[in-house]
């Protein structure tokens, strides 16, 4: 299948704010052969009037991500913290995120190590990385850039790892299991100790399951909260497993920046946030 095959547009998941409508993201789904690590490749783009600014505001995800911006190619350990990206005039930038645990193959320390760090990829794969790095910017062609990174990819595509599955299928609990509210649960379902399993996640993900399930229940609750604007903020919580509202009120305020019903408030007013 051809990269021009594999594309779609749509919104991240994730984004919580686009402050100007010359933004623009795409995703594309990887070759199969790179599909056990690579969850998709994503290009943002933009044009806005000589002078103009616009900005974006992200709330990251439970991975990491290879970014070409600005010429520049770099490792981007997971995030705790949303921030915002500011651009200007007209630019791109691209980037490949892996599946959680996906990078600790080819990274072959613990991802806890670049939490929260963003690494010039020559750290990992030397020279190398600078003439990938050119030859995508070059690129006119996003499909171009694709065929670029997943040669690159190939090449150095590390010894199978068959803890890489479990926590995909582990994560993928969190993400889509209603049942599962506590980090217990998960270690009843999997039958793993729950010290067993935090060392697992700090070693393949870089953070720890409870982390992941609360980070994914946030993204959920401000999906819905900007889709339904005018929906109970706390039928949303219970729904998502949150039994506690003033603790659910914390936790979307620290990472959201806002509290539900300001949220919801500035989606109705097309304010800024906005997800999906």
């Amino acid at each position: 299948m051809s990269p021009d095959d594999r594309r779609s547009t749509t919104s991240e998941y994730g984004v919580l704010g686009v402050r100007d409508v010359d933004f623009t993201l795409d995703r594309f789904p990887p070759a199969r052969d790179l599909a056990s690590l690579v969850e998709r490749h994503w290009l943002v783009s933009w044009e806005l009037p000589a002078g103009r600014e616009a900005s974006v505001t992200l709330l990251p995800h439970p991975c990491v991500n290879l970014v070409l911006d600005g010429g520049r190619l770099a490792v981007s350990g997971v995030g705790r913290d949303r921030f915002t990206y500011v651009y200007r005039g007209a630019g791109r930038v691209f980037g490949v995120k892996f599946r959680p645990g996906g990078f600790l193959p080819f990274l072959g320390r613990p991802l806890a190590d670049i939490t929260g760090a963003v690494l010039p990829a020559e750290q990992l794969w030397g020279p190398s990385a600078s003439g990938l790095a050119t030859e995508m910017t070059a690129a006119a062609r996003v499909e171009r850039m694709i065929e670029l990174v997943e040669s690159f990819l190939r090449a150095r595509w590390p010894a199978e790892d068959p803890q890489v599955e479990l926590v995909g299928r582990i994560v993928a609990a969190l993400l889509h299991d209603r049942d599962i509210t506590r980090v217990e649960d998960v270690s009843d379902r999997f039958a793993i100790p729950p010290r067993t399993l935090q060392r697992l996640f700090a070693r393949y993900v870089g953070v720890s399951p409870k982390w992941v399930l609360r980070r994914y229940r946030l993204h959920e609750a401000a999906a819905v909260l900007a889709q339904e604007q005018d929906r109970p903020w706390a039928d949303v919580a219970a729904e998502l497993g949150y039994f506690d509202q003033s603790h659910f009120i914390r936790d979307f305020t620290a990472a959201i920046g806002l509290t539900p019903v300001a949220y919801a408030q500035a989606c109705r007013r097309r304010d800024a946030p906005v997800s999906a």
